[in-house]
Formats: structure tokens, C-alpha cells, sequence
């Protein structure tokens, strides 16, 4: 599950050590430069950046996934990611389990029925995030972090590297969870270490969240007129808002109508959040007035599955 991981060596863990003497010798393209009055040493390590000062080392700009199992469709869970941080404490000469985590990517790539824009048309709000809709995928911005949901081959077609056997020819979607800043601060914790991702606890809490956030996104149902079950004229109204809804090309087209209409100021920000709530409203309800997506289903399923077979 884990993909990316940026890591920041001090001195404080390693006193014996001097950062620009010893390590840049383990190092492809090394180039020194001045930065602030300070001497800082940079180089390669087969895709991982590593840049070096006099009191400190950070690798980032790679995924460990990839530099330890040859690519990023590998399922990395703890026993992998203990694996290898020894081999990179090992190529380093360094303690990299007590190395501070400054980023952490957590994702899983699922071979899907349809293609992957089929389940993006399904994947509405979540709160207290900002939804991108991009050419390549839905993207949730918020603080500290971003949601990921894209189409995993295209990605690698357009980086131009080779995809494996088992992917060529298949619907792959990948969800892939950020945590960008503040990384302790989001598991409420003083610090994240290397050693803690093979921690069975902290393993554990990072594979529920990366779940539990999905299941948080408000779903977008396939909207069904069904005329029998309307018993109420509420359940009318309701229905007519779907209508509107359905015609205005989804929930979240329509939520962006209100959003203009507020900024041109045809509506008041009362105005728009009362329409906003019954747009809600009716595509959530259940009287057989709105039909469940097949798609999210499986997408449910699959997501579920992840966390419960790589534990």
C-alpha cells in the first residue's frame, strides 16, 4: 500500500556521522552548490533524490515502492516497506528506520470492470475537500493532503514507461491517498519514523483511513424515474428535482450551476445553499428514486477487499 515516502535524517540521530563527507560517495550524479551560506550536496539513488547539508539528509522525489520492487503496481504493505528501509539503511550506511517521514503515499491499483472515467462520474463531494475534475482523473484537495483517483495505465502510457504482464489490456483504476504536511500532526502522533511503517498498529490506522476517506465521498447515483414509487408529494417533488438534475447532466453539474449563479449574484448565499441542500437531498434518497451505480458497488467491494487481504 505504500508508494511514495519522503524521509529527513538529523544529525541528532546520527552524531557520528558527517553528511557531506561520507554519503555522496553512495551516490549517481553528485553536484554540489550553495544555498543561504550553506555548502548542500545532491544526488541519485536509482530514482530516489537525495539531498544532503551539514546537519541533515532528505530523500524524496521518488517512490520507495518502485525503488525496491522495480515499479509502483506492487501491492508494498509492512513486511515489504521493513524490507526495504533495511536495504536502504543498508546501501546509506545510515539508521533509516529512525528517519522522520516528511510525506507518505498510500495507494492500491484495482483492476476494474469499466474503464476508470466510468467510476469518476460517481465520485461526488467530500467535506471539508475541494473536488478537481481533471482530463486524467478526480482529484480532492485539502489541508495536509489530497485524494487521488486516476486511470493507472494512461498515467504510465504518458511517462512513457512499460506496464506490467498482468496490467496490459485491463481497467485499472488507482486510489491513492497524500499526506503531504503536517504528517504526525494527521495521525495525532509526535512524530512518523521509518520504523513505524511496519508497525502493525500504525500500519493498521493508515489502511482504515485510506478506506474510511473513500467511503467518506458523498456517491452519485445512477438516477432512475420510477414513477411506483411515488406515494407522497414530497416524494414528487423530490423526484422532479432528479429530473432537473438528470437533465442538467449530474448532481454536481447542477451544484455548479447554483455555485455561478451565486457569483453573478442571482442568488443569495441563503438562496444557494437551500438549493444546494435539496439537490443533496434528492440524490441521496432511497425510495427507489435514485438506482445504485453497479460501478461504485464493485468500487466499494474492491476497496474494502484491499485493506482486508494485505493486512
Amino acid at each position: 500500500m505504500y508508494d511514495t515516502v519522503y524521509f529527513r535524517l538529523t544529525q541528532n540521530e546520527v552524531s557520528n556521522v558527517d553528511f557531506l563527507a561520507e554519503i555522496p560517495v553512495y551516490l549517481d550524479n553528485v553536484g554540489e552548490h550553495s544555498y543561504n551560506g550553506q555548502n548542500v550536496v545532491t544526488g541519485d539513488l536509482n530514482g530516489l533524490k537525495i539531498t544532503l547539508n551539514r546537519w541533515q539528509m532528505k530523500i524524496k522525489d521518488g517512490s520507495l515502492c518502485k525503488w525496491y520492487l522495480g515499479n509502483n503496481f506492487h501491492t508494498m504493505g509492512k513486511r515489504d516497506a521493513k524490507d526495504a528501509i533495511s536495504a536502504l539503511s543498508d546501501t546509506l550506511h545510515l539508521p533509516i528506520d529512525k528517519a522522520l517521514i516528511t510525506r507518505l503515499d498510500v495507494a492500491q491499483n484495482l483492476i476494474m470492470r469499466y474503464p476508470a472515467d466510468v467510476y469518476f462520474s460517481h465520485l461526488g463531494l467530500l467535506r471539508y475537500a475541494t473536488r478537481l475534475q481533471e482530463p486524467g482523473g478526480i482529484y480532492y484537495n485539502r489541508t495536509g493532503g489530497r485524494l487521488c483517483f486516476y486511470d493507472k495505465n494512461k498515467e504510465q502510457k504518458s511517462h512513457k514507461e512499460p506496464i506490467p504482464d498482468l496490467y496490459i489490456g485491463r481497467n485499472v483504476l488507482r486510489y491513492e491517498q497524500r499526506y503531504v504536511g503536517r504528517v504526525a500532526a494527521q495521525f495525532k502522533t509526535q512524530e512518523v519514523t521509518g520504523a513505524m511503517l511496519y508497525n502493525e498498529g500504525f500500519y493498521i490506522a493508515v489502511m482504515n483511513r485510506w478506506r474510511d476517506d473513500y467511503l467518506s465521498i458523498q456517491k452519485i447515483n445512477d438516477i432512475s424515474l420510477n414513477f411506483n414509487s411515488m406515494k407522497t408529494k414530497q416524494q414528487l417533488y423530490k423526484m422532479g428535482i432528479l429530473a432537473l438534475v438528470e437533465r442538467s447532466g449530474g448532481q454536481l453539474q447542477m451544484i455548479d450551476q447554483i455555485k455561478d449563479a451565486q457569483k453573478r449574484g442571482e442568488l443569495t448565499k441563503k438562496q444557494a445553499f437551500d438549493l444546494r441542500q435539496a439537490v443533496n437531498e434528492a440524490c441521496s434518497i432511497q425510495a427507489d428514486l435514485t438506482a445504485p451505480s453497479d460501478a461504485i458497488g464493485e468500487l466499494d467491494k474492491k476497496i474494502k477487499e484491499a485493506v482486508r487481504y494485505y493486512r
